[in-house]
């Protein structure tokens, strides 16, 4: 796909997965490191890597409001994961999303004792452009375990709870940036709207997740 240019304050649906399509998400203590990164990563102040940085946050390290990216959505999926961020510094959605990758990579490398990449290349980026297409993005995103076993309730790694009215990652997601752009209910009218959406046939064309 044709990378498009990530301007100051724009929103983008972001996606990567394991190299070959592998697990990167083996068991809880991965999907929770990663949310942990998701949080760390995304400091300004922070300088160094990022197993140094949470041994910083557990001496009770102030969290700083100065972030790259504002993390309006998320979900993880078992070989692959969905972001919805928007940028607030000038690069902030590459620091990142480097960031990020070179962290877990470094962690589940350890963790699993194997070497080399873990995820298919650089992560894929899409600019939302209106309106219409950053809900169905959001909606899009919260739907993708919808074909695991059990229910998107009992789903534990996405930002769906938060939407739904939980407190859930409440601390992880800045999705207050939405309102500057659009109307979007929360709590249980959102739940009960999303188990209505199943046909994303409109927004085919401009979903990153299907080469």
């Amino acid at each position: 796909m044709n990378r498009v240019s990530i301007e100051l304050e724009s929103f983008h649906h972001v996606y990567n997965r394991g190299t070959d399509r592998r697990i990167i998400f083996n068991d809880t203590e991965d999907y929770k490191r990663f949310v942990l990164y998701l949080d760390v990563v995304n400091d300004t102040e922070i300088q160094c890597p990022a197993h140094m940085a949470i041994a910083l946050r557990k001496e009770s390290r102030p969290i700083s409001t100065d972030k790259l990216v504002n993390l309006v959505a998320f979900c993880l999926m078992p070989n692959h994961f969905h972001l919805l961020i928007q940028e607030r510094v000038s690069g902030g959605i590459s620091k990142f999303m480097q960031r990020l990758g070179t962290a877990y990579t470094m962690y589940f490398n350890e963790k699993d004792e194997r070497s080399g990449a873990l995820f298919q290349g650089r992560f894929k980026s899409k600019l939302i452009d209106s309106e219409s297409y950053l809900l169905r993005v959001v909606d899009y995103i919260h739907l993708n375990p919808r074909d695991l076993p059990g229910s998107l309730r009992a789903y534990e790694w996405s930002s769906y709870h938060y939407y739904c009215g939980k407190n859930k990652f409440g601390y992880l997601l800045q999705v207050n940036t939405l309102d500057e752009f659009t109307r979007l209910e929360r709590g249980e009218k959102y739940h009960k709207w999303l188990k209505s959406q199943n046909n994303f046939d409109d927004i085919e064309h401009l979903l990153i997740d299907k080469a």
